[in-house]
């Protein structure tokens, strides 16, 4: 049927794009094809590339309901299943019925990983009405587990819940023995080393008494039903084309769980960028993409998408250099047309009070010729590198934009009607129930433990809780609290009716506690609107766990309140983005690469990559600054001084061609730290004179 249908859809792809959309693909036959590894470059058109490939498979026969496409965000993949339809029903035409299905399996690995835990619960022991955990809620489990566990008081000071979740996160997600997470990654906790296995294996024994999930487990889980054949094979042979997208920032879970699905490789195609691998503090495994096409026999077929659709030439010239430098990298050259357009800028400036004032007087610049303030970006390594440019932005009244600051998810007013939604779906989640007894007047944790033991011990938890006596002091709060647990439990109001219902409820708790009480119902009703948006209370909770939004703008409207606004953001969460002009901090060894990322050579070649992404950000205008003195507080030895710092290493002296390597302000010599100017001027002497 679709032999004969003419490709004229792939005539705006490159050859490069191309080879990557055509690889294994027989017209009109849906079988699949051998492993592709697509190297895609920064800037080199990686999404429509993949979204073309998808569509391409459609096309050819392929049953959209047998495709598994993975993103490393919900947007991401709502933004290729929407591209995927597009470009499948402009080349099928009247035939497009075939897409009626949708993308049905496109989504993060995490959240296809709790989809197919639901639906294989039976084989794995698993209740399907998991409820599951964000990174605050199993936090707070942990501590509650080492407090009964007596570890909070012990002589020497136990590691807090947040150290705790993070080692456990990164033995689980990395595959890595307890002792080796410590030594390499947590040498201050060695000491604990068996305490540590006592209290991981309580909590895992406590998740699974409360029928919850965390955030790790969704892999974990996953890829332990895949590592039985029979239930890989039955995983794997529901989809006939896996493709990945971002494959340089999985981890070894996700890497198992994708070669336990296709281990011979057939229909197996994953995109991503070595040169942009900035994650392993997620534990994100570089080493998966650089193996991955020897994962096979014959190897997985590399095709490399060099062209570059963003930057200029001379942009592209140094980022190449800096990335040239690398130890193990797949050999690419990023080019494009755009041959004209200055050097980046390498600027060393006096201190970062001068950076503060360069940036302003750029932008600023800038927009008077054009260039708005969204479309110009300060990037930095860590987020409180920006403090001073932060505090002279707020002087000159120019408004900004900061990424990488206090998630939406993370307000405790948010959290508290989350919980509410939560406990009302999993009654056995005592995390979601203790935070919400405590929010009942005349309920304190004592009560609150008695009333969540009682259901722990009851067979329907809730009906437990109806027909127990209140807290003496709570009356008729308490009352009000379990009918809004029942009303939601029986689902009365519909979705989302019931996250109004939920609403209603604590809202008088919400004016009680909150002196910003407007402000923060402002948040709830927003959060309201999202809701609206799922189809169910058990799909809301999960994909909102799962891929939560940085701000309630990242889901309606603009995150300011003026229509213009500076950017600023780390370098980790502007992968992905570009801008007209960039700015990068403090580009300074102990800056990038980081006094903490030079433990080891796979650390300093990850920082590398960090300035490599960092300028591929840029279209127009790159600057890349490095202050040459930095003003320290509080040096146990030596007090508030300043120190001195040297260009990154990463810009070597044969790279500096390829930079207008210039100072500012001018007198202050190339290379060179610059001390102030030595002059006295008795100021308060010629304001007295002026008025004599």
């Amino acid at each position: 049927m679709n032999a004969h249908l003419p490709a004229a859809y792939l005539d705006t792809l490159n050859d490069g794009q191309r080879a990557a959309v055509e690889h294994g693909v027989v017209a009109g036959a849906a079988a699949p094809g051998p492993p592709l590894l697509v190297i895609a470059g920064a800037g080199s058109g990686k999404t429509n590339a993949l979204a073309h490939r998808v569509a391409h498979l459609i096309v050819n026969g392929a049953d959209p309901r047998r495709i598994l496409l993975m993103t490393f965000s919900r947007r991401a993949a709502h933004e290729m299943t929407r591209r995927v339809e597009t470009i499948a029903a402009r080349a099928l035409g009247e035939k497009a019925g075939v897409l009626a299905g949708g993308l049905d399996w496109a989504g993060t690995f995490h959240g296809i990983g709790a989809r197919m835990l639901r639906e294989y619960s039976a084989q794995l022991g698993l209740d399907p009405a998991f409820t599951i955990h964000d990174r605050e809620d199993s936090a707070d489990l942990m501590n509650l587990v080492r407090h009964e566990l007596g570890f909070s008081k012990t002589e020497k000071r136990f590691p807090l819940k947040g150290t705790c979740l993070a080692i456990y996160s990164r033995c689980v997600n990395a595959q890595c023995a307890l002792d080796d997470a410590l030594t390499q990654h947590f040498p201050w906790v060695t000491g604990w080393s068996q305490q540590l296995r006592e209290l991981f294996a309580s909590y895992v024994e406590a998740k699974q008494k409360q029928n919850v999930l965390d955030y790790d487990d969704l892999l974990l889980y996953w890829a332990q039903a895949a590592g039985d054949p029979a239930l890989a094979d039955d995983m794997g042979g529901r989809f006939d084309h896996v493709l990945v997208d971002e494959y340089q920032d999985t981890n070894r879970l996700q890497a198992s769980i994708l070669l336990a699905l296709k281990p011979d490789g057939k229909g197996l195609a994953v995109v991503g960028d070595d040169a942009q691998s900035i994650y392993s503090f997620r534990a994100a495994e570089v080493r998966n993409i650089l193996d991955f096409p020897n994962s096979f026999s014959p190897p997985a077929k590399i095709v490399t998408l060099d062209r570059n659709y963003r930057s200029s030439g001379p942009i592209l010239a140094a980022a190449n250099g800096v990335i040239g430098e690398a130890r193990e990298r797949y050999a690419k050259d990023l080019w494009t047309d755009r041959e004209a357009g200055p050097r980046p800028k390498l600027v060393i400036l006096r201190d970062e009070a001068d950076q503060a004032r360069y940036i302003i007087e750029r932008v600023l610049d800038a927009r008077e010729c054009g260039a708005t303030l969204k479309q110009q970006a300060v990037l930095f390594r860590t987020s409180h590198h920006s403090g001073p440019l932060e505090v002279e932005l707020v002087r000159r009244n120019i408004p900004f934009v900061k990424f990488g600051g206090l998630k939406f998810l993370d307000s405790a007013h948010v959290k508290d009607l989350l919980a509410l939604l939560r406990f009302a779906e999993n009654p056995r989640d005592r995390v979601a129930g203790f935070r919400l007894m405590l929010l009942v007047p005349g309920v304190g944790p004592t009560s609150a433990q008695r009333a969540l033991d009682r259901m722990a011990e009851a067979p329907d938890p809730l009906d437990a809780l109806a027909r127990a006596p209140a807290p003496p002091r709570a009356g008729d709060d308490w009352k009000s609290f379990v009918a809004t647990l029942v009303s939601l439990r029986e689902k009365s109001a519909g979705w989302p009716g019931e996250i109004e219902l939920a609403r209603n409820w604590y809202e008088p708790h919400l004016e009680r506690m909150h002196e910003d009480a407007i402000t923060r119902r402002a948040d709830l009703l927003q959060l309201e609107q999202i809701a609206g948006g799922y189809a169910s209370r058990e799909k809301f909770l999960t994909e909102l766990t799962l891929d939560p939004p940085d701000a309630t703008s990242d889901e309606a409207g603009p995150p300011h309140r003026d229509e213009d606004y500076l950017i600023l953001s780390t370098i980790h969460s502007a992968k992905g983005q570009e801008w007209k002009n960039v700015f990068v901090l403090n580009a300074v060894d102990g800056c990038i690469p980081s006094d903490l990322g030079t433990g080891s050579s796979q650390e300093i070649e990850e920082e590398r990559r960090l300035l490599y992404v960092a300028m591929t950000r840029a279209k127009d205008d790159l600057h890349v600054l490095a202050p040459q003195r930095f003003f320290t507080h509080g040096q146990a030895a030596q007090g508030d001084r300043h120190v001195y710092a040297a260009r990154t290493r990463f810009i070597p002296k044969h790279l500096l061609s390829l930079f207008e390597h210039t100072s500012w302000p001018r007198y202050a010599p190339a290379g060179k730290a610059q001390a102030a100017p030595q002059v006295r001027v008795d100021v308060a002497a010629k304001m007295r004179q002026m008025w004599r």
